[in-house]
């Protein structure tokens, strides 16, 4: 199991991340696009990625909008593996 980062190494981690913000023991990112459509297309496109890393993500839905949270439930909070897969998701 992953080890949770501590304080200083979520905010180092964040910087290479801007577009996702800490929401408690998690990172998240609204992803908005032009249609319903496209929104569900980004979200197939998302499991391939996340099946890979062994890591999946929290999503919600809203027309156009995707919100994607990530955690590591196991270790109880943020770990690098979270991070790893917002850099991935962050250029589909």
């Amino acid at each position: 199991m992953p080890s949770r980062l501590n304080a200083a190494e979520i905010e180092m981690q964040l910087a290479v991340v801007p577009e996702w913000s800490r929401v408690g023991e998690r990172i998240e990112r609204q992803f908005v696009f032009k249609d319903f459509i496209a929104a569900i297309d980004f979200v197939n496109r998302l499991v391939e990625p996340a099946e890979r890393a062994g890591h999946h993500p929290d999503l919600s839905i809203s027309y156009n909008k995707v919100t994607v949270a990530l955690t590591t439930h196991d270790a109880g909070g943020l770990t690098a593996n979270d991070f790893a897969l917002a850099k991935v998701l962050s250029g589909l």
